[in-house]
């Protein structure tokens, strides 16, 4: 949760808004005996560093003290932080910026947003450091392994305009992949299905039995020897579900670490990108009324 109307609060650093916790309606003790308890992944002698370095900072603009009481309902500020970071050595680009929107041409293997074990190497926060917009967001997600189109809202104001797009379909999306070719199945073809996060591993997805929840358009534009290039356009926008609809008609796409089965490669091994790109995204402007369309600059492996 961020604060970024108030400029007594702490700023943008690095390409990272401040997070914010909220003491709890009651309790009692210390403020670092709080923080310690709710945020465990920060020691105590790491609290009381932020806190000598002024950064941690109540709603007020008041940095904390070491001897701070617990105080209900008051929020508080702070940066995160990774002890260790592993750097991601591709660059993005910026393909359009306009006051509202601006789209990135994301390369394989950068996550779009902060989580896990990236902060610095992510697509949002690379963006930050680069534009100094401090509400930018994106409005729809790829994967970390997908490389290709991610669209961003500059400013909260039009924000809900250009998500909208996204939650009613009103977006055309064309992604490509390489997998292999099997001469027995008949393209171009719709696939539809059920499509549900793996109770074992939830990082996965499969697709299960009942109403169909997710819907691709599937074609080859190419094929030579085992191999195929396939334009895919999804429908729907489920998490993996180009990656699913492809495995599960035993066309895994290249360089896929989760499907059919997981073998995720080790840290640093750039060697095998997943072959699947956000090619192309195209739409009538919500703010400015005008068709856009927008096309990724990279381009996957030859067949040949």
């Amino acid at each position: 949760m961020h604060n970024s109307h108030d400029p007594r609060v702490l700023p943008m650093r690095d390409g990272i808004n401040p997070s914010c916790v909220v003491l709890p309606p009651a309790g009692e003790g210390s403020l670092l005996d709080f923080l310690v308890e709710r945020l465990p992944a920060v020691s105590r002698e790491d609290w009381l560093r932020r806190i000598a370095l002024g950064e941690v900072v109540d709603e007020f603009g008041v940095p904390a003290t070491p001897g701070r009481r617990f105080e209900p309902g008051i929020r508080f500020y702070y940066y995160r932080e990774l002890e260790r970071e592993a750097e991601i050595p591709f660059e993005a680009h910026v393909l359009f910026q306009d006051e509202h929107l601006l789209v990135a041409d994301k390369p394989h293997f950068l996550p779009v947003v902060p989580g896990g074990r990236y902060l610095q190497h992510t697509l949002l926060v690379r963006m930050k450091r680069l534009t100094g917009l401090r509400e930018l967001s994106p409005i729809h997600r790829i994967d970390r392994d997908t490389a290709g189109l991610v669209l961003f809202s500059t400013q909260r104001a039009t924000r809900g305009a250009y998500q909208a797009l996204f939650r009613d379909r009103t977006v055309f999306k064309e992604y490509e992949a390489v997998a292999p070719f099997r001469a027995d199945l008949p393209f171009p073809r719709e696939h539809s299905s059920r499509m549900q996060e793996c109770p074992e591993q939830f990082f996965r997805m499969r697709e299960v039995p009942g109403e169909a929840n997710s819907h691709t358009h599937m074609e080859i534009i190419e094929q030579h020897g085992g191999l195929a290039r396939y334009r895919l356009r999804p429908v729907t926008g489920k998490r993996h579900q180009l990656r699913v609809h492809m495995a599960s008609l035993g066309l895994p796409l290249l360089g896929d670490g989760f499907y059919p089965e997981v073998n995720d490669p080790p840290e640093g091994d750039w060697s095998h990108p997943l072959q699947l790109l956000a090619r192309s995204i195209a739409f009538q402007d919500p703010v400015t009324g005008q068709e856009r369309r927008f096309d990724s600059r990279r381009s996957l492996r030859p067949l040949r």
